[in-house]
């Protein structure tokens, strides 16, 4: 079995149903080619660099995936013709890092800890 990490970019304009939604439709995919879904991170909108299909920000999704190629041939594929998407990322890895939440919203308390250590 393979680890990947996917990052799927929805459009700005993307409810939060439809988040959820897009979510529940990719994770049956990755189960239905016999992957399985480690972890499903919301990343939330975030700006992007550059304007995309004349959208300035994106709202992220991310999964930590085990599973063979296929998984990620089959993800892509559904991807590609998707509407809501603007853009998508798998990158193949040796191991997660389940501990982290790069995109988690810290207190101004832990800020402050950081800055004075």
């Amino acid at each position: 079995m393979n680890l990947y990490e996917h990052t799927i970019v929805a459009r700005q304009d993307t409810s939060p149903g439809e988040l959820k939604q897009l979510t529940e439709k990719y994770s049956k995919i990755i189960e239905k080619n016999e992957g399985e879904v480690v972890k499903t991170e919301n990343w939330g909108l975030l700006n992007l660099s550059y304007l995309i299909k004349k959208n300035k920000k994106g709202s992220y999704i991310h999964f930590k995936i085990k599973g063979k190629g296929k998984v990620v041939e089959a993800l892509e594929k559904n991807e590609s013709i998707d509407k809501k998407l603007l853009r998508y990322l798998t990158v193949k890895v040796k191991k997660f890092d389940l501990d982290t939440n790069y995109f988690a919203k810290r207190d101004d308390g832990e800020k402050k800890e950081k800055i004075n250590s």
